[in-house]
């Protein structure tokens, strides 16, 4: 039995960027590599050109059975070397000797690496500019609509909608800075030969790892990385980060579509969002999805990073270790952001119930303001921690509808506060402080930036 695709691939691997990962994937960006070193090679004079044209005309991927490269691996421990025994096979007698030429496994596997990186990000960064697009939007329309702040999963003073999501987009904003960074630093070539020295090549080592580098669009590092892995730990921050943002926000929505909260909800095609016992079900599902893909994350990254250490010159299983964590790891996170789109081209918002659930407490939010008030009136009569003590006795005491009158009816608070003083304090749109302002610098803040982003 086959199929096209597997069992959970519509689910946690969504999006762009699995295809940008997958085997064929990989296999075209080792044949990159021997493509680029076979004409990096002739430009320094190391081999004819002839044989450079050759090699390129046999570097496509759709020319060998990956699934017999992959049972031929486990001989030498890596698909690199059966891929290049195909290759040399394939190409005329006279550029048979010059393929894979003063390369090492490791070399066309780190480099396809950082390829098979370098294109998924690609996919990866135009989703969380999307996203990005979307909050920014979003954040202007709900800049005015208040909302209960939470702490702890309390209700604490209030906020607006629009805050919340700009704090969503700061942290998209963020993934989007690291990514960038990575994309233009570290993605480099790498090119060591067998123990770092490029010995093959004699004093041509370094005009060919230029070539290779100009060819491919990577970095050209400072020397070889073989067993120096800060490449793939900052590669697995960034999509560890990635996620993080949007599990961020997946979370928050999935909260707040709560029956018992109901601020937000998704609006899907039919169908989407059901329950397989359930009728009445709406499901935030795109959330949903968009947190277990990004849920992946931490794990993969873990793995990753206890891969660093890399012994000598060429690591027993460090490296074997990396390869399968770094393709879900792009996978996961391709998932979330492709998850998180569908989410927030879904997300409706219900300022009503943010309304309600605000003032359900009856004005218990916006204690904080009424002893801020106390102080501020009394003139020095009385403290910041008299007054908070004083208004938080009536608010243990307050039913749902009846804290003004407590509040009125204390002999401290009442005498310096009157009834129309309270009513302004515990009104919520009052006590919003720099909100606005904030909302604004986030939104300004990313669309002066977004062009750079495309």
């Amino acid at each position: 039995m086959s199929d096209t695709g597997g069992l959970f691939d519509g689910v946690l691997a969504a999006g762009p960027v699995a295809e940008s990962v997958c085997d064929g994937a990989w296999v075209q960006a080792m044949l990159d590599f021997e493509a680029a070193l076979a004409w990096a090679s002739a430009a320094a004079g190391v081999i004819p050109e002839a044989a450079a044209v050759d090699i390129e005309k046999r570097c496509r991927a759709e020319y060998y059975d990956i699934a017999a490269l992959g049972a031929a691996a486990v001989r030498i421990g890596n698909p690199a070397g059966p891929l290049v025994r195909e290759l040399t096979a394939s190409v005329a007698p006279e550029a048979a000797a010059y393929v894979h030429l003063g390369a090492t496994s490791q070399d066309v596997l780190d480099t396809a690496a950082m390829l098979v990186t370098a294109r998924a990000l690609i996919a990866l960064r135009a989703g969380l500019h999307a996203c990005a697009d979307r909050l920014a939007q979003l954040a202007e329309e709900h800049a005015g609509t208040v909302q209960a702040g939470r702490s702890l999963l309390q209700q604490a003073p209030p906020v607006t909608f629009g805050l919340t999501v700009a704090g969503w987009l700061g942290g998209v904003v963020a993934a989007l800075d690291r990514i960038d960074v990575l994309r233009g630093e570290r993605l480099a070539v790498q090119f060591g030969g067998a123990v770092g020295t490029l010995a093959a090549l004699g004093d041509n080592g370094i005009p060919v790892l230029r070539g290779i580098a100009f060819r491919l669009g990577l970095a050209e590092p400072v020397l070889p990385w073989h067993t120096e892995r800060s490449r793939i730990a900052e590669i697995a921050g960034a999509l560890g980060q990635a996620s993080g943002a949007v599990a961020k926000i997946a979370r928050d929505i999935t909260l707040l579509a709560q029956t018992e909260l109901g601020e937000v909800f998704e609006q899907g095609p039919p169908g989407s969002g059901g329950s397989s016992t359930m009728p009445h079900k709406r499901n935030p599902v795109a959330a949903v999805l968009a947190a277990g893909s990004a849920a992946q994350a931490p794990g993969l990254v873990a793995t990753l990073l206890s891969a660093a250490a890399h012994e000598h010159q060429r690591a027993a299983g460090s490296w074997h270790a990396e390869w399968r964590p770094l393709t879900e790891l792009l996978r996961s996170t391709g998932s979330a952001v492709e998850w998180l789109c569908i989410a927030l081209d879904r997300l409706r918002v219900d300022p009503a119930r943010m309304r309600a659930n605000l003032e359900a407490s009856g004005g218990l939010l916006l204690a904080e303001q009424v002893a801020i008030g106390l102080v501020a009136a009394a003139q020095g009569a009385v403290g910041r921690q008299e007054a908070t003590d004083l208004v938080a006795a009536c608010c243990l005491r307050a039913g749902p509808d009846d804290l003004a009158e407590l509040l009125a009816a204390d002999e401290v608070i009442g005498k310096y506060l009157d009834r129309s003083r309270i009513d302004e304090l515990l009104d919520p749109t009052g006590y919003l402080g720099s909100t606005a302002a904030f909302i604004q610098r986030a939104v300004q803040d990313w669309r002066s930036r977004s062009a750079g982003y495309r």
